[in-house]
């Protein structure tokens, strides 16, 4: 192998011949140079990365794993403490829904509603087809449902308890409203006013209407609610009940053979009260039935034929 030099100043060449050791020098020198290079670069990087792998280094990364523990521990306590406030908030609508159903129940037996109208005991029947658009509930809109849940309630709870009470009232001036006959069959055998008297004959003031129903034992029933205020024999009346209904308004109930309500007793309209009989001045079973308005005695006709609220 040659190797030629020029001098570039004076023009001159010098001829240098390798021999063949020379030449696998200068082969090895040239070929283990980017070696050495790569070995050289790999030593300097491992060892800067020995001085970043340092004791400090490793404390550091220890705090903060700490760190994000005590975060995550803090994420999951405050998810379960709002997981049991809402809980408690669902079962406290719970218990208001159930107390909703049975403000229903009652107005739905005051408001005398036909059977199965309003089941307050089991679910609303709805339904429809689908959109096919229905998204899930973030949790801020889940929340605002619950938030709009509860208001409506508020609001359905208001207006049931205002129904109820306003409900409660009608049934109550139903109730004592004086209306209909004391006995469920029979026929008027005297009238209310000026009558022979059936003992005498002579003409007499009647102070009722006498029922009677060709027997003895039928049902006498109040014409309306009130407390009993007499209940026993009464001179001429036989067996007799006395009814308070308020508002001024008294009625009696005579000539009974068996009594079934005590002085102070409240007794419902319709309620019966006691059996038809013949005690007292009597000529035979009924009952003699009167009205008193603010202590005065009124014809029971115009009571009788009223319609019942």
């Amino acid at each position: 192998m040659k190797v030629i030099l020029v001098d570039q100043r004076h023009g001159h060449t010098k001829t240098i011949v390798l021999n063949r050791w020379l030449k696998g020098l200068l082969s090895l020198c040239l070929l283990g140079a980017p070696v050495a290079m790569g070995y050289f670069g790999y030593q300097l990087a491992v060892s800067q990365n020995a001085r970043m792998l340092t004791e400090e280094t490793a404390q550091n990364w220890d705090q903060e794993i700490k760190l994000q523990a005590e975060q995550l521990d803090e994420i999951r306590q405050e998810s379960e403490q709002q997981l049991e406030a809402l809980t408690l908030r669902l079962a406290m609508l719970q218990a208001r829904l159930v107390r909703l159903d049975a403000v229903g129940e009652r107005i739905t037996t005051i408001a005398d509603l036909d059977d199965g109208e309003f089941d307050f005991s089991q679910p609303v029947a709805i339904g429809g087809p689908g959109t096919g658009n229905s998204q899930a509930f973030t949790t801020a809109g889940f929340m605002n449902a619950v938030d709009q849940l509860e208001r409506q309630l508020d609001d359905r709870q208001q207006q049931l308890e205002i129904l109820e009470g306003l409900m409660g009232d009608r049934k109550i001036q139903s109730d004592v409203f004086i209306a209909g006959r004391p006995v469920d069959r029979g026929w008027i055998a005297s009238r209310f006013g000026q009558r022979p008297d059936p003992f005498t004959g002579r003409p007499s003031f009647h102070a009722g209407v006498d029922f009677t129903t060709g027997r003895a034992g039928a049902d006498i029933n109040t014409v309306a609610a009130g407390v009993v205020t007499w209940s026993g024999p009464r001179s001429n009346y036989g067996l007799m009940i006395e009814v308070n209904h308020g508002s001024g308004f008294t009625t009696r109930y005579a000539h009974a053979e068996k009594l079934f309500v005590d002085v102070g007793d409240i007794v419902k309209k319709g309620q019966n009260i006691a059996l038809v009989g013949s005690t007292g001045r009597s000529t035979g079973p009924h009952v003699h039935f009167e009205v008193y308005k603010n202590g005065r005695v009124v014809d029971p006709a115009a009571y009788i034929h009223r319609t019942a609220r």
